[in-house]
C-alpha cells in the first residue's frame, strides 16, 4: 500500500506543477503553516465557492504565516484560467496523475446520476511549519469552511 499522510506525522516529500510556471515542493515549504485543500473540478459552483472564501481571507491566512494550495485534477491551462478568472492570490496545483490525491488518500468512490466513479473528495489539510500534518477535513461542506481553517491555523 503506497503511504499516505497521517495526523501528527511529517507529511511525506511530494512536488507539483503550479500556476505561475512554478513547481512547488514540499521541502520548499518548510517553516511557514501550509493549507492544502483539494477540489474536485476547476469553475464549478461548489469549487468556484470554496476558492473565493480562501481568496477573501488570504490576508488573514498570511498573517497567520499561513501559505495556500489548491489541488484538482484539472490541466495547468485550466487551473491558469481559474485562477485568472477568480483573482486567486494564491497557487493551485496540477495533479493529473492523481499522486498528491493518493497521497492524501482523497480519491473516493462518488455517485451522480445513478453512476458510480472515482473523484476527488472535497478535502482540506494544515500543515505545521516543521511540515507535519496537524489537522484534516474530509467531505468538506463549503460554507464557513475556509472560516475554520484559518481559526484552526491562527491556533498553530
Amino acid at each position: 500500500m503506497s503511504k499516505t499522510v497521517t495526523v501528527g506525522k511529517p507529511v511525506p516529500a511530494f512536488s507539483a506543477q503550479a500556476t505561475g510556471d512554478q513547481t512547488i515542493r514540499s521541502s520548499a515549504l518548510k517553516g511557514r503553516k501550509v493549507v492544502i485543500y483539494f477540489y474536485p473540478k476547476d469553475n464549478t459552483p461548489g469549487c468556484t465557492t470554496e476558492g473565493s472564501d480562501f481568496r477573501d481571507l488570504y490576508r488573514e491566512f498570511q498573517k497567520a504565516d499561513c501559505e495556500i494550495f489548491g489541488v484538482s485534477k484539472d490541466s495547468l491551462k485550466s487551473h491558469e484560467n481559474f485562477k485568472a478568472k477568480l483573482g486567486f492570490p494564491f497557487e493551485l496545483l496540477v495533479d493529473e496523475d492523481e499522486t498528491l490525491c493518493r497521497l492524501f488518500d482523497v480519491i473516493k468512490l462518488k455517485k451522480m446520476y445513478g453512476r458510480e466513479f472515482e473523484g476527488i473528495e472535497r478535502s482540506t489539510f494544515l500543515i505545521d511549519a516543521s511540515g507535519k500534518l496537524r489537522q484534516e477535513w474530509r467531505k468538506v461542506k463549503v460554507a464557513g469552511h475556509a472560516e475554520e481553517v484559518l481559526a484552526a491555523a491562527r491556533a498553530l
